[in-house]
């Protein structure tokens, strides 16, 4: 089999995107959710036409002649409401978010009077709807204000609070199954034979799903048996996960059991081995409802592979019109020809005295080391057979 162009595979598996269902949920909960229809306002905001600031509400034909002394009737705090309606020459205390009393059309801030007992005397004029916000000012019942589609953060959710929605109708997150697989790998705290391993990819995957908004059930590790395997997939089909992805056991060895497993069960393999580097045995294919990836085993190939393609289908599922996002910069050091497969290079992202986005990659690119990703904030993509860059050439990049 040829290997399969980063791009189409990429575009084969979003193709393949399922479609999420929705849930209501209580606001409370709904930070980092996308919201799945339309949210109008179920009333004005404000109700009332309001006082912006603390002060006295008066009537603003009255102070055309300053300085001039006004009765105070009474007093107007936020969440109560002055019961008469206000006469001429007199003055109602009001405070900061407090309906307006009817008759006046104005407020006269406290620092521009001087009080005695029942009267004030008012030092300056005001115009009419001074310091006044009018019933609607900030949004009126049945305008939309969030639309379908929004990735919901804190000012939205004050926002839908205001608009008076205790719950809202957001799109379901994808539940992302983990599956580790290999005799060599145990579990960080375990204590580990002469051949054995800390497994990573667990962890690391795991993140790249929940970063994105995906729920994610960890299936753990499964020996290089095929029972043990076929066990852990099945209860991934049993929690209905929308995606499984499996880390080793992709590649071409007599223990690269996952594909055959996965076949056995009725996968459909969509793509095996993708000219990129790192990542090459990269499969994907569709077991029933649920969308497959196997990843490779090496643990940076395998958060490559995570990120180019994993995260891009969730973001797909969650409606994300552009689920990955290539942005550009220059190089912050010289890069040798590309020889025929995509490469990933780890690099590190500045800002040039000019603005310039600049990205500097790492010396060591073994798909073994993981503290060389660790410290990455960007991936370079170089191009099949891409020529010889120099130190300040444009190159394209994935934000880490």
């Amino acid at each position: 089999m040829s290997l399969m162009k980063v791009e189409d595979a990429l575009s084969q598996l979003l193709e393949n995107a399922a479609q999420i269902g929705t849930e209501n949920i209580p606001l409370h909960d709904a930070l980092g959710r996308v919201l799945a229809q339309d949210l109008t306002a179920n009333r004005d905001q404000p109700p009332f036409d309001s006082s912006a600031m603390d002060g006295y509400a008066v009537k603003a034909a009255n102070l055309a002649n300053i300085p001039v002394r006004l009765q105070v009737v009474g007093e107007v705090p936020a969440g109560h409401r002055f019961p008469d309606r206000l006469s001429n020459r007199e003055a109602v205390r009001i405070f900061t978010g407090a309906p307006v009393p009817e008759g006046a059309d104005a407020i006269l801030i406290q620092e521009n009077t001087e009080r005695d007992g029942a009267f004030l005397t008012a030092l300056e004029g005001v115009t009419t709807g001074q310091y006044i916000r009018p019933a609607g000012l900030d949004f009126k019942k049945n305008d939309v204000l969030i639309v379908k589609g929004t990735l919901l953060e804190p000012a939205h959710l004050a926002l839908a609070a205001s608009m008076n929605h205790p719950e809202i109708l957001v799109l379901r997150r994808p539940k992302v199954a983990i599956l580790a697989t290999g005799d060599e790998l145990v579990l960080p705290g375990e204590t580990p034979s002469d051949n054995q391993i800390i497994a990573s990819n667990n962890f690391g995957v795991a993140a790249l799903a929940k970063v994105v908004g995906a729920d994610v059930l960890d299936l753990g590790i499964a020996r290089d048996d095929k029972q043990a395997i076929a066990s852990k997939i099945k209860q991934a089909q049993d929690a209905k996960v929308d995606i499984l992805v499996s880390s080793g056991g992709v590649s071409v060895g007599e223990h690269d059991l996952v594909q055959d497993v996965l076949k056995e069960m009725g996968m459909d393999l969509a793509f095996w081995r993708i000219a990129m580097r790192p990542g090459k045995p990269l499969m994907a294919g569709k077991l029933g409802d649920c969308q497959v990836l196997g990843l490779p085993g090496n643990p940076v190939s395998a958060m490559v592979c995570a990120i180019l393609f994993m995260q891009p289908l969730i973001r797909k599922m969650l409606g994300d019109s552009i689920p990955q996002r290539i942005e550009r910069a220059i190089l912050g050091d010289a890069l040798a020809e590309n020889d025929k497969r995509q490469s990933y290079l780890r690099a590190t992202l500045s800002i040039d005295d000019s603005g310039k986005s600049v990205a500097t990659p790492f010396a060591g690119q073994d798909s073994a080391m993981m503290a060389g990703l660790a410290r990455a904030s960007c991936l370079i993509i170089r191009p099949p057979h891409a020529k010889a860059a120099n130190k300040g050439d444009p190159c394209d990049f994935i934000r880490l």
